[in-house]
């Protein structure tokens, strides 16, 4: 390839490559931090930072590659990136993952056998051109590090991690009294509820936060052992809706409640999706959102017997 094209022009097509890819990743921002942590070995306000840092490395290899200068540096900072995503692909391969790697996002599906194809590819490439001249000028230096700095703000700017935000900070949307009279009547007040720690989840069968954040609380029931029967449901939609949601989140099918009375749910939750309520006896411990889910909160709520 870098016979036909140069390399230059090679390095500028791995650039954006590496751009798109990065641009890719940044729209499904929420997708992607969920499948870093899906591995667990962050926690999941680390895998905010570790998703927005793969992001940035990318953008920074990108812009660099284009430049042509410091090719060595780009070069190997572009390898090492490449070894470091085939590393973790060949785990997920080894501990049966068969799921999207997110290298693009939502937007193009690869597992990762494809993946660790497209990686193998890419290295290939990388060695094509490992000889390649760059671009001499005095303002290479300044320029790397304005490329780290700008890349940097830019990705925290537009999209800081959710435990930086306001929407991380706690709000009761619950309304409580009306939220105590429907637990007293008919299907609940026949599920136990009120005994030893429950989840209660309000969910819309189209809303993709909702699959967001069963994803999340699922992965924590997983890591922390809590029982899935102890998790119920309660969804806004249709019961072929509720079959398709559990597919796409891939969570337990916990038991659930198809609620007729539409407006009495969103009154109860005024009008919010995602709200998992957890409770313990009866009494409302936490209530979360998509956005503001602590994993430190629930994991000393799974643990604690």
């Amino acid at each position: 390839m870098s016979f036909l094209l140069g390399r230059p022009a090679v390095k500028i097509l791995l650039g954006l490559f590496f751009l798109v890819s990065a641009v890719l990743k940044f729209l499904a921002m929420d997708s992607f931090e969920i499948y870093i942590y899906s591995f667990h070995f962050f926690s999941l306000n680390a895998s905010f930072m570790i998703a927005r840092l793969a992001i940035i490395l990318e953008v920074i290899l990108g812009i660099g590659l284009i430049s042509n200068t410091l090719h060595k540096v780009y070069w190997w900072g572009s390898l090492a990136m490449l070894t470091g995503y085939t590393l973790l692909l060949l785990y997920a391969l080894y501990i049966g993952r068969t799921d999207s790697c997110h290298c693009f996002g939502d937007f193009i599906q690869l597992d990762p056998k494809q993946s660790l194809i497209k990686n193998g590819v890419l290295i290939f490439i990388f060695l094509m051109i490992y000889n390649s001249e760059e671009l001499e000028t005095p303002l290479r230096w300044p320029f790397f590090f304005l490329n780290i700095m700008a890349s940097t703000i830019a990705v925290f700017v537009i999209s800081p991690p959710d435990n930086y935000t306001p929407n991380y900070d706690p709000e009761h949307v619950v309304q409580m009294e009306l939220f105590e009279e429907t637990l007293n009547q008919p299907p609940f007040v026949n599920m136990n509820l009120r005994e030893g720690k429950k989840v209660l989840c309000f969910f819309s069968t189209s809303c993709e936060y909702c699959e967001m954040a069963a994803r999340k609380l699922s992965l924590m029931q997983r890591f922390y052992g809590f029982p899935a029967k102890n998790i119920t449901c309660v969804f806004v939609g249709t019961s072929l809706g509720v079959a398709r949601f559990y597919k796409e989140v891939g969570s337990p099918a916990y038991r659930y409640i198809l609620c007729d009375d539409i407006v009495k749910v969103l009154e109860i939750i005024d009008g919010n999706v995602p709200v998992i309520v957890f409770m313990e006896n009866g009494e409302v411990v936490h209530e979360y959102g998509f956005r503001n889910m602590r994993e430190d909160e629930i994991k000393a709520f799974f643990e604690e017997k």
